[in-house]
């Protein structure tokens, strides 16, 4: 762990050899974290895991824009540029050019258990850009879980709160979601 720190220091410095050596160190947990997103998403989904990983980490190396303090910090700046990746797919799906709220339907692969569809990510991210208003440590929590695919005990560590903590956070984040997202459905 202290390698990567200091790997990421590094970066933030702008050392070219820098993001060569990083990438090996983080690409096994940020494929599974996408892998555990991606799991929650719907069949028709074209986005793979890998190419979400690649994405984020094209987004978290731009040069002048790397900051991060320590691992926690990295794996949070990766889960929010998941996040934003899989917004700005959602978005574009949902635009009129690309069939709107059309989906294609193989009757022969129709499961019934339900998956994140298109609609939720973007009340869900809606919910949250205001959450993040009332209290951002529960907005980077939720961000972490439903995003990043990290468990509340490893969400909670990559912010620094103890157990007992995040599970606070995690339930009123849960509660205040879930009323903002009925009021959305409301409307």
């Amino acid at each position: 762990m202290a390698d990567l720190t200091q790997i990421l220091q590094a970066v933030e410095k702008g050392e070219e050899t820098s993001s060569e050596r990083l990438l090996p160190l983080v690409y096994d947990e940020l494929r599974r974290l996408a892998a555990v997103k991606m799991a929650s998403e719907r069949g028709n989904q074209t986005l793979q895991p890998t190419a979400l990983v690649h994405e984020a980490w094209l987004r978290l190396t731009t040069p002048g824009e790397v900051r991060w303090e320590n691992r926690g910090h990295f794996f949070s700046a990766a889960a929010e540029a998941m996040r934003r990746i899989l917004i700005e797919n959602a978005r574009r799906k949902q635009a009129v050019k690309r069939g709107g709220g059309w989906e294609r339907l193989d009757l022969d692969h129709v499961e019934i258990a339900t998956q994140t569809t298109d609609e939720a990510v973007l009340a869900i991210d809606e919910a949250l850009e205001k959450l993040a208003y009332e209290d951002a440590k529960a907005a980077e929590l939720v961000k972490l879980r439903f995003f990043g695919g990290l468990t509340l005990e490893e969400a909670g560590q990559a912010l620094g709160l103890s157990e007992r903590t995040a599970r606070r956070y995690w339930a009123f984040a849960r509660a205040w979601l879930y009323d903002e997202i009925q009021g959305q459905a409301n409307r």
